[in-house]
Order: structure tokens, then sequence, then C-alpha cells
């Protein structure tokens, strides 16, 4: 098979080299692009003639993926495959596979880094310091008995959900599934329009579909509390950030903490959130630790020698 991973995944190429050896030593050709490039043609000449392709968050759309006739396997390196054109994955027969646990503890980590730095305003008391000013006016919260709320407790809903508790906080959660291990850590399952007028965290874990895209739009950030903050960690079009924007500037929400956008980052200087109140902006980086992205890529290397045997995991597509 002729292997070809047309991005790097952000461990170094001697990890990578050691991970591939098992493909190689087995006959198939490995071949790794050290450089990122969304050039359309480029993208073709570098996977036309592979058999799978390893990609993270690179878009990898029908145009490309119809001129690689060869195409029987994409493996990727992220949780989410909404970058994947998966409608002509479909009827070409390929089978896509992602990297879905590889990021829990680092995704829930940042949550609790965003929502802190906000209910805390450790940014703005950061520039009071090196600016020669005292805490007057930057007063915060505690996480401690408040009600925090999960939307979507998949790994990493359910680890947020875990940490809330210990932060002595009440867990509201909404998902389409309720997990029975949930409710015995003590989460509390709510409908979604309960849980945004009850929290006073609000988390999003939910993956990006037809049904989640503005999943919190001007309707739902209306009926959150005006002391409470939210975080998004997921994708960014599951909530309307201009909406959000202007319920942050004018003072209906708290405050937020937001890692993911429309589009990856770097976001234009004129997004609605860079200048919104009370916020704090990450580049979508919740997911890259160290750890987490040698898991991811130990992950999409044992998809592949799992597809390769006739025992597929974590498959999206067939």
């Amino acid at each position: 098979m002729n292997v070809v991973m047309i991005e790097p995944l952000g461990v170094s190429k001697e990890k990578i080299n050691e991970l591939a050896e098992k493909l190689v030593s087995c006959g198939h050709e490995f071949v790794y692009y050290d450089t990122r490039t969304e050039d359309t043609k480029e993208l073709i000449e570098r996977a036309a003639n592979a058999e799978i392709v390893m990609l993270a968050n690179l878009p990898f759309r029908r145009e490309v993926i119809e001129n690689c006739p060869k195409l029987k396997m994409i493996s990727v390196a992220f949780t989410g495959v909404d970058h994947v054109d998966m409608d002509v994955c479909r009827e070409k027969g390929i089978t896509v596979c992602n990297a879905a646990g590889y990021s829990t503890n680092a995704v829930a980590e940042l949550v609790y880094g965003l929502a802190i730095s906000v209910i805390r305003n450790i940014v703005p008391c950061d520039n009071a310091t090196r600016t020669e000013k005292t805490k007057n006016g930057l007063v915060g919260t505690e996480l401690f008995n408040k009600k925090f709320g999960v939307v979507g407790t998949g790994a990493i809903g359910l680890r947020v959900a875990e940490i809330a508790s210990a932060f002595g906080c009440e867990v509201l959660a909404y998902s389409r599934t309720q997990r029975t291990d949930a409710v015995e850590k003590g989460v509390k399952y709510v409908d979604l329009d309960t849980l945004l007028k009850e929290s006073d965290i609000v988390s999003l874990h939910v993956p990006l579909n037809e049904s989640t895209k503005n999943l919190i739009d001007e309707k739902k950030i209306n009926l959150l509390k005006s002391s409470a903050i939210l975080i998004n960690t997921a994708r960014g079009p599951v909530v309307d950030n201009t909406a959000l924007a202007k319920a942050l500037n004018e003072g209906k929400i708290a405050g937020a903490g937001i890692d993911v956008f429309e589009n990856e980052p770097p976001i234009e200087s004129v997004h609605p959130l860079v200048s919104a109140k009370n916020t704090v902006l990450t580049p979508h980086v919740a997911f890259a630790t160290e750890e987490a992205l040698y898991i991811r890529a130990q992950i999409v290397f044992d998809n592949i020698d799992k597809w390769l045997k006739g025992k597929p995991q974590n498959v999206i597509c067939v």
C-alpha cells in the first residue's frame, strides 16, 4: 500500500518514522510531507497515488478526493471529520477513521483554564499588575457551588463533568443520549433550555453537523443568566459568534472563553469576538499538548494497521 501523510501531525519526524516502521517493515510505502498546504493542486499532487491518506485538520474536499483514484482509506488525526468531504467518501466506498479519545484530558483541562481565566479576571489582572494597578474592579467569582452545564456528554464532556464535580459544582447535562455512568457520577440530565437558564458556566462538547450548527444561536444565548459564562472548545459554528459578541458587549452575559471559530486561526482582527468584552480567546489549542499529539499519532497509525488486518477501528465512514 502507498501511505501518504499529507501534513505534519505536530510531533517530531523521528517519532513519525518510528511509528511508520511497522508499515515499512511490512512492505508498504510511506511518504511524509512535513509542510502544510491548502492549495488544491498541490494536495492533489501529494495524494494522487495514495491508497491511504493520513491528515489532521487540513480541508480534504471533493475536488482533491476525486483526483485520488487509488484512495481506499483516510486516517484522520482529529476527532471531528467535518473538514473531510464525507459524501464523496461514501460514494467511492472510502473508509474514514478518526482519532477519538486522544485529546480528552487536554481539552477538558483547557475548559477550566478558560473558565477560571474569565471568572477570576486573570488576563485583566495580569495587565493591571504590569501597569502599576491593583485588584480594584477585578474581584472575581468561584467555581465552587456553581451550576456547571455540559452540552454533550461524550468522552470529553464526561471528563469535564467529572472535573466540575471535583470543584464542588452541581453538574447539569444535555445530550442526545443519557449515559448511565454520568448519572452514577451525579450528573443531572435536563433539556437544553433548562441547562442554559440555570447554569452559571456552560461548556460545549458536541460535534459539528447539520443538527448542531448554530445550536447556540441568539435565542439560546438570551436564555443565559446575565452572570453566566460560555465556554466553546468544540467547533466554532456550533455558536452564532456574532450574536455572542453582541450579548457580551451589551452585558447580557458575563463572559466567554472561546478556542474555536468559523475558520481555523489566524482569525481576522475584525472578527466580532476579538473586541467582545470579558472574553478570553485561544487559537484552537485545546487539543494540542505534547502528550495528546503523540497519542493522536499513535492512533492514526494504529487505525491503518487495524484496517489493513481487516479489523478497522474508529470508523466514521465505510
